[in-house]
């Protein structure tokens, strides 16, 4: 693949062979981000389990204490209390089956999360071939589908996060932006990997954790010392 000068050139700041400390290597992910726009902050974190299994599946979500620095917008499946609820709530968008026929016959996406109640998955359910690719089909292990939706989307707006592996067996998440600096990024970085630890399947066999890596969106990869993101 052939890699532009400024990638270049910041891939020489990074030592390939070197596990880095978190705050060691948000500092460097700051120093190699070069784009003129404030970069995403990624952690690409491969696991020792087999995603094909339904038993070794891992995903959930959580909420980054300096949430992700990315405006969310939010839809919401609901009807009655729960659609004037979700509207209260600052929900951008709430509606049922008019938000399924405009999805379907527009192809609509203004949205980055989809949060239904219970009693829509009925008819979200008809929108699995469309959300489901993009990962946005409500879950509720996500707290995606659920009564209490002001507070799924207080939560998203500041700053919830779903994580789920590829069928590479790597989860893919942003933490932030690179303008957050190096304390916010760790804690948003610890608290992540806080609980997809916490989330290890019984099934898992083996190092859980087999590699940690962080980058900018156009910056190079950073390998981090799984044994001290904690310390």
């Amino acid at each position: 693949m052939k890699r532009g000068k400024k990638y270049l050139e910041s891939l020489k700041l990074v030592d390939r062979m070197k596990l880095y400390e978190p705050a060691e290597a948000m500092d460097l992910v700051q120093k190699a981000a070069r784009a003129k726009f404030d970069e995403t902050v990624e952690v690409h974190i491969k696991l020792g389990v087999d995603s094909r299994h339904a038993d070794q599946q891992v995903r959930g979500a959580v909420v980054l204490p300096h949430g992700t620095g990315k405006t969310v917008r939010v839809l919401v499946f609901a009807k009655g209390e729960k659609a004037t609820e979700a509207e209260k709530a600052g929900a951008d968008y709430v509606g049922a089956e008019d938000l399924v026929n405009k999805i379907q016959k527009e192809n609509w996406f203004e949205f980055d999360v989809v949060v239904a109640t219970p009693d829509m998955m009925g008819v979200v359910g008809r929108l699995g071939r469309v959300l489901g690719p993009k990962g946005l089909m409500p879950n509720p292990k996500a707290g995606t589908v659920t009564m209490d939706v002001a507070k799924a989307i207080a939560d998203i707006k500041a700053g919830k996060i779903e994580y789920r592996l590829d069928k590479t067996n790597i989860i893919h998440c942003p933490i932030g932006k690179v303008s957050f600096g190096t304390e916010k990024l760790v804690d948003n970085f610890r608290t992540l990997l806080d609980a997809v630890i916490k989330a290890k399947p019984a099934a898992a066999k083996g190092q859980y954790l087999r590699s940690v890596v962080v980058a900018s969106t156009m910056g190079p990869g950073i390998k981090i010392n799984q044994q001290r993101i904690f310390e």
